[in-house]
């Protein structure tokens, strides 16, 4: 029984009772032995209201029980969620904040108190903002299916410090489906990430030891193996295809702490050339496949390659020749450049045939371009006939 039913019964009562005591006292003449038929009928429905009472108290306890044992539970995961060794936090999908624990406070340095009803996004560095609202966009496009979502980005504690975080999100959605809610853990990795660099620097010193060194002098072209990756110790590399025409393209350039090497190409025809004097380590394949260590060393450097090769992409996607030479000088300013009194000083010379190669024109084309950058004295030449580049910033 449901209090309402209760409710309509104990109306029906007190109307039936209000109706024999009117019976009772208003009309005397009615005969003396319909009374106990009354009290009888008053008995039989008081008997239904105690009946109605027991089960109501019953269902009561009942309820107690269990809000006792939800409350319980509640005060349970309560307490995993303040004391858990890590940040959580509760937001809606503006990244407001509902809910956060202590260890959430203390990774921001500041109170609970005054975290709650914030935008998570205040603890994200302007520079970072967009990417952060990116994955909240896509956040609440992910299908049913599929309800947790990983972001490695720097947050700002409140006076103005910052980490490299780990967020792991997970979305809560209601009956139909609608993201309502985010759940949040946020682990600070800072120190691992340092680690990570300690190591790789140290490898990176390690890349040469007990490792030949090989040498090849300005010129020399440099025999490629497709079971190895040649680490640049020191010097230039200049890498290269042909087209059909017999022309060179120039389509990368190893600096020192760079690798190449076959394995990192499709192309059929791939040269690597020494643009100054160089000291190379070979390091085979296997070798990396079995080093998680070397294998965390190398990665950094062939990423370095993918950047390199995208932007020569981009080079190569100008219209104009003047807007590729443009886009080259600052790539080799960034690259090669070291500061000098009357500008940045190209550290290797290149010839004006590897310049045309890498701006995919001719060497005719170039010259004539680089006699008119003189003439409006955006470049020099020193001694050495290395460019010195005055006009080209970022």
């Amino acid at each position: 029984m449901n209090i309402e039913k209760f409710i309509q019964r104990a109306e029906t009562l007190h109307t039936r009772l209000a109706d024999l005591y009117q019976t009772a006292s208003v009309l005397p003449w009615i005969p003396p032995d319909m009374l106990p038929q009354a009290f009888k009928e008053l008995y039989s429905t008081s008997r239904m209201v105690q009946l109605a009472a027991e089960e109501l108290y019953q269902q009561n306890e009942e309820l107690i029980q269990t809000r006792n044992l939800l409350e319980t539970e509640r005060q349970h995961y309560q307490e995993l969620f303040e004391f858990a060794p890590d940040a959580y936090l509760v937001t809606n999908t503006d990244s407001v904040i509902q809910e956060a624990n202590q260890p959430t406070a203390q990774l921001f340095k500041i109170s609970k108190q005054l975290l709650l009803g914030k935008s998570l996004i205040n603890f994200v560095p302007t520079e970072e903002r967009q990417r952060f609202r990116n994955e909240l966009i896509q956040l609440s496009q992910l299908p049913p299916s599929h309800r947790v979502r990983e972001l490695v980005i720097r947050l700002q504690q409140k006076n103005s410090d910052c980490f490299d975080a780990a967020l792991t999100m997970a979305v809560v959605r209601n009956q139909q489906g609608r993201v309502i809610a985010i759940r949040w853990q946020i682990r600070d990795v800072t120190e691992r990430h340092h680690q990570i660099e300690s190591a790789i620097v140290k490898n990176d010193n390690d890349l040469s030891q007990n490792r030949s060194i090989h040498k090849y002098s300005k010129g020399e072209t440099i025999p490629l193996n497709p079971l190895v990756i040649w680490y640049v110790r020191q010097g230039l590399v200049k890498l290269s295809t042909f087209c059909e025409t017999g022309e060179e393209v120039l389509i990368g350039l190893a600096t020192t702490g760079m690798v190449f090497g076959s394995s990192m190409t499709s192309l059929q025809i791939y040269q690597a050339t020494a643009l100054a004097d160089v000291e190379l380590v070979s390091i085979y394949l296997a070798e990396i496949a079995v080093s998680p260590m070397l294998s965390c060393a190398i990665l950094p450097k062939i990423n370095q390659r993918l950047q390199q090769t995208e932007y020569f992409l981009v080079i190569a996607g100008k219209r104009r020749v003047q807007e590729r030479l443009h886009h080259l000088f600052q790539f080799l300013k960034q690259e090669v450049g070291e500061p000098v009194t009357e500008g940045i000083r190209l550290s290797v010379r290149l010839t004006h045939e590897d310049i045309a190669s890498a701006c995919c024109t001719t060497r005719v084309t170039i010259t004539r371009l680089i006699s008119k950058l003189q003439q409006q004295r955006l470049i020099s030449f020193d001694a050495k006939k290395h460019i010195i580049l005055k006009g080209f910033g970022e």
